[in-house]
């Protein structure tokens, strides 16, 4: 398939908070019907991902003195959950965009604000040229800006670079020299600029739509206005990574929501029951009727933790002090560990309860199970329960950088 990437010149602006949960819900009801033909074949959602930087879902975070809806973080990752309830890869997608959005309105400067922000709200879609693989842990950077004339030039190479085949900006995290020391930044540059080359090469078992492969850059060109300085998102208390981090705890929510949804729908749709039971129907079974309630109670209960997240996430943007960052970045820890339990949890007893027949490869329910436990690893549970018990235990302030 070739795929034209059209420019960003209009692109509905959506106004409220309520406005933007219809219209995640009109989307993912839309995505749902192909998802599972998607994933089987390894169809990237191009299509689809036009339609949704042309609902205007990518630009609800563009504050209102910009233009935008500046919904809450509560809408927020409502909406991510509900689209990836219906495509968990196209409610992966907008996640490096809205980081990368945040990062702008957090410290971009006031003509870097109106550059993006007004192509934001037109339909441009960022991307994400963050992670690197072979070094030796997530912070240890290669990708360099260098200096060059009134400008600069970027070099490395980067990995699961989620949204990057579809985007017309790529934002990189690189390091350039600040006063003679290496220091964290975000280089934007227009995916189709000289020395940037796109490899689809993801080959993961889940998020397959995602195509969250390679890409490299050569000498690439950077305008100097261009270039964001992120370290001080993490020198000063800021919510930058927890607002990272709720966008993932939303998406695993929506695959354990999706998940649970097509379980009942097997169960009512084939409804044999197991020779012991004694009922006539499955649905009537006492004991898949118990499976399905704790199903359900993992489900709400990660849903209701994830709100209390934006909750907490929306009083800190309220007022960005020491207290409510940190306060905020152990509710999306918490909201993570959880929606990692719930989403593992139902996408695993929806086969127990459904059946052998359930594992038919022509009804693609695995790939709710590929989805979760492909997602899941990217951040370790184990740090969020330990940063958890520290801070209540101990009164320990989490760490401050994107992965808590």
């Amino acid at each position: 398939m070739t795929f034209v990437l059209e420019p960003p010149v209009s692109a509905r602006v959506i106004r409220s908070d309520a406005e933007a949960i219809a219209v995640a819900q009109e989307l993912a009801d839309e995505f749902e019907k192909d998802a599972s033909e998607r994933d089987r074949k390894r169809q990237l959602p191009y299509a689809e991902v036009q339609k949704l930087s042309q609902s205007g879902l990518l630009a609800i975070t563009v504050p209102k003195e910009y233009g935008g809806a500046g919904v809450s973080n509560v809408t927020l990752v409502d909406v991510l959950k509900i689209l990836s309830e219906g495509d968990s890869s196209l409610g992966q997608i907008p996640q490096n965009h809205l980081y990368s959005v945040e990062a702008l309105r957090i410290d971009g400067t006031e003509a870097q604000k109106q550059f993006f922000f007004d192509l934001i709200l037109k339909g441009m879609r960022f991307g994400n040229a963050f992670s690197e693989r072979g070094t030796k842990n997530v912070q240890d950077i290669k990708t360099r800006l260098t200096p060059d004339g009134s400008d600069y030039v970027l070099n490395g190479q980067k990995f699961y670079s989620t949204g990057a085949l579809f985007a017309h900006w790529i934002p990189v995290l690189c390091l350039m020299d600040v006063n003679g020391e290496a220091k964290p930044a975000i280089a934007h540059l227009e995916r189709d600029s000289e020395g940037v080359n796109i490899i689809d090469d993801w080959s993961c078992f889940g998020q397959k739509g995602t195509g969250s492969g390679t890409t490299i850059f050569e000498n690439a060109r950077v305008k100097a206005e261009h270039i964001l300085p992120h370290y001080p998102a993490f020198e000063r208390p800021t919510t930058m990574g927890a607002f990272s981090q709720v966008m993932h705890a939303a998406v695993d929510v929506g695959i354990a929501g999706g998940a649970l949804r097509d379980a009942i729908r097997f169960v009512r749709a084939n409804p044999r029951p197991w020779i012991d039971a004694g009922t006539e129907y499955a649905y009537e079974d006492p004991l898949l009727i118990h499976r399905f309630g704790e199903m359900t109670l993992k489900l709400h209960a990660a849903e209701a933790i994830l709100r209390r997240s934006g909750e907490f996430l929306d009083r800190a943007f309220a007022e960005m002090n020491t207290e409510n960052c940190a306060a905020a970045s152990i509710a999306v820890a918490e909201a993570k560990a959880i929606s990692e339990e719930a989403a593992i949890f139902i996408t695993n007893s929806l086969f127990e309860m459904a059946g052998t027949k359930s594992t038919m490869g022509e009804l693609n329910l695995d790939r709710h199970w590929r989805n979760a436990r492909a997602l899941t690893v990217h951040d370790p549970s184990r740090w969020k329960f330990y940063a958890i018990g520290n801070y209540y235990l101990n009164n320990a302030n989490p760490p401050r950088h994107g992965y808590i």
